[in-house]
């Protein structure tokens, strides 16, 4: 199985060089279903995983200038502070055992992966109608308020998940903010690159990190983005998104009743 995983490390850059966005939707079920890591740790993993290859991906952005710095700190600022207060204040008093009931328990384990299975199918949601959320740009201008819903939000989904929250993140940046949709994807790798390193900060102390493992599929990873951005060059980027999404809707769903059923059987 960790022969797949290493494979599977390869196809999280490719997604991400392909599409822009929704690799680190893949990481956590990596790392937990074929490497057999727990669901917590695999989060932690994935952050330092996400904040390289995101990374590379902004600078890469930067270079043709399609990252806005402004955008990025104003509007990431809430979001790096609540993954800094999940990671390092929250997530370590959440117990192993969150509760039973009837002789069912449910553990802390098994609520993430139902949590990120629920995520991977709003995520491919939004990718497969990724056309229509190109298109409606509004004159509204944006509002304070809204932007800060949306940081929110988005440093919820990389501080308990190990995500990026891409999928919260374009839609705002577009819609919101107005930026164009290249430069929102560009903005979009940078403020993940920064939630996901203020993550791991907020991890330092509380969990153990295997950093040659994690450098290998970082490596990995990052073969996977070189390719990925060299095909995206002759393939049409919303067909790509549309047909990633419905894989990722099928993961989602794959994910969900597997552990529907482990849960049961238990």
């Amino acid at each position: 199985m960790e022969i797949l995983g290493y494979i599977a490390a390869i196809g999280i850059g490719l997604s991400l060089g392909l599409v822009g966005a929704g690799g680190s939707i893949l990481t956590v079920p990596v790392l937990v279903y074929l490497f057999g890591i727990d669901a917590t740790l695999a989060t932690a993993y994935s952050l330092v995983i996400i904040s390289a290859t995101t990374s590379v991906g902004a600078f890469k952005n930067y270079q043709k200038q399609l990252v806005s710095f402004s955008v990025a700190f104003s509007f990431g600022l809430s979001s790096m502070l609540t993954v800094f207060l999940i990671r390092h204040f929250i997530l370590p008093v959440i117990p192993f055992e969150l509760f039973s009931f009837q002789g069912l328990v449910v553990y802390k384990s098994a609520a993430t992966m139902l949590v990120f299975a629920l995520l991977m199918l709003v995520a491919a949601y939004f990718m497969i109608r990724a056309q229509s959320t190109s298109q409606k740009l509004t004159n509204a201008p944006a509002s304070v308020l809204k932007l800060l819903l949306y940081g929110i939000s988005a440093g919820f989904i990389t501080g308990f998940l190990g995500a990026g929250g891409g999928f919260v993140l374009i839609p705002a940046l577009v819609l919101v903010v107005q930026l164009p949709m290249k430069k929102a994807v560009g903005t979009s790798l940078l403020i993940i690159a920064l939630n996901s390193l203020v993550g791991i900060a907020g991890d330092w102390g509380h969990v153990q990190i295997d950093w040659l493992f994690a450098a290998s599929l970082i490596a990995l990873a990052l073969l996977g983005l070189f390719i990925g951005v060299v095909l995206s060059a002759k393939l049409p980027d919303m067909l790509l998104k549309k047909y990633f999404g419905w894989f990722v809707f099928c993961m989602g769903l794959v994910v969900m009743l597997s552990e529907l059923y482990n849960f049961l059987l238990k």
